[in-house]
């Protein structure tokens, strides 16, 4: 994208609430709209500027000079607001700033790291699938399993102690919901913010740490130089914020896909290295990951219009996601799909840095199951978790077939 100067005439324009309980239950009817008005479309109730299909999407994520990160990813404007917390390094900072911990976090959750922690975690993921058949053809796949095997893992690799790990889901929740407007769901979270917040900072210690791990790698990077002290506990932050309930919610997404999709089920069952491509396209299909602000450094033209200096911008990559200009059947889960291009991780030099070990958790989970489980299919009515940014899964009651 080129920023020049130029006027908005005729600019789609839409009050619909993108953050209202109504959108977050079933935001497909307005994504659809968003897309069908036009590349971009201001959104009055808020005053900012909507990307809803791929292309716009897509570009806007790859281009950091003219949208930038470093005023925050949410609505708050942080050359004009104060941020709740100090800037993520990685998602609220653009180049120079920016890439000397991309480049340490790169490392660290690394092809190496990965080899080293795959046994291990298709032994949890295979004793957890065990526990939870063993109790019953019935369960709840959110409560019992999706929520329970990132926290059991993750932390570990991390080298976060035992003490208090049911902390990270609810600090997750409310950093994802602070990246919209200040509703009920900002409120919620609000009376445990501090004392989220002191004990996330308190577990970013080197000393709070395992001396393997993660955690111990990234302050190890600031002994070489890589990255300063100060950067250190607020790189191991990123983990700890964007690592679980992310993942949580894509093994949530996958699962409701199959457990909707029998065929697929069927599919994987026969062939289980698809669990990765599965995964890829529940992320493509539900996008957990909702939404995400960028800030115009500059008059941006985008088509026949002008984001003004300044303005915020709100991507929409569930939208981009199932955008028919880009992909076929869009609205279908189907393995027989090549899912690589969703922009559900993001794109460009913000996209999700963990993404290989969000993966690497969904395959160990997946293939356990898909030795054992002969069907899965839903057992109640599935409740959406709402979230500013983040399409979730409260419960998702499940009745299965062992093999």
């Amino acid at each position: 994208m080129t920023a020049t100067l130029g006027t908005n005439a005729a600019l789609p324009t839409d009050d619909v609430d993108p953050f209202s309980h109504e959108v977050l239950e079933d935001p497909l009817p307005m994504q659809e709209a968003l897309r069908e008005a036009g590349p971009m479309v201001h959104l009055t109730r808020y005053d900012v500027y909507a990307f809803a299909r791929y292309e716009q999407v897509h570009a806007a994520l790859v281009d950091w000079q003219d949208f930038q990160s470093a005023a925050g990813v949410g609505l708050s404007n942080f050359r004009h607001e104060e941020p709740w917390r100090p800037p993520s390094l990685l998602l609220e900072a653009d180049p120079p700033r920016h890439d000397a911990p991309r480049r340490v976090l790169t490392k660290v959750l690394g092809p190496r790291a990965l080899r080293r922690l795959r046994d291990r975690w298709t032994a949890d993921a295979e004793a957890l699938v065990d526990e939870v058949l063993a109790s019953g053809a019935e369960f709840d796949a959110v409560r019992d399993l999706t929520s329970v095997f990132p926290l059991r893992v993750f932390p570990d690799a991390v080298g976060l102690g035992r003490e208090g790990r049911e902390n990270l889901l609810p600090y997750g929740d409310h950093a994802f919901n602070a990246f919209g407007p200040a509703n009920d769901l900002v409120e919620r979270g609000t009376p445990r913010v501090a004392e989220l917040s002191a004990w996330v900072a308190d577990r970013c210690r080197r000393e709070a740490l395992a001396p393997v791990g993660f955690g111990a790698d990234i302050w190890a990077a600031s002994d070489r130089g890589e990255i300063t002290p100060e950067m250190a506990p607020l790189v191991v932050r990123s983990l700890l914020t964007a690592g679980v309930d992310t993942t949580v919610h894509g093994l949530s997404a996958v699962l409701h896909a199959f457990a909707t999709h029998p065929e697929e089920w069927q599919r994987l069952r026969v062939q289980p290295s698809l669990a990765r491509l599965a995964f890829d396209e529940a992320v493509r299909w539900e996008s957990p990951v909702q939404t995400f602000f960028r800030t115009a450094t500059s008059d941006v033209r985008v088509g026949d219009h002008v984001v003004p200096d300044g303005s915020k911008i709100l991507m929409f990559l569930g939208a981009a996601n199932r955008d028919p200009r880009r992909w076929t059947r869009p609205d279908a889960f189907d393995l027989t799909r090549d899912p690589s291009g969703h922009v559900g991780f993001g794109m460009g030099i913000h996209q999700c840095v963990g993404q290989h070990v969000a993966r690497l958790e969904s395959e160990a989970v997946l293939t356990a199951l898909a030795r054992r489980v002969r069907s899965l299919e839903l057992a109640g009515p599935a409740v959406r978790h709402h979230n500013n940014t983040l399409r979730a899964w409260e419960s998702i009651p499940v009745r299965v077939r062992t093999a």
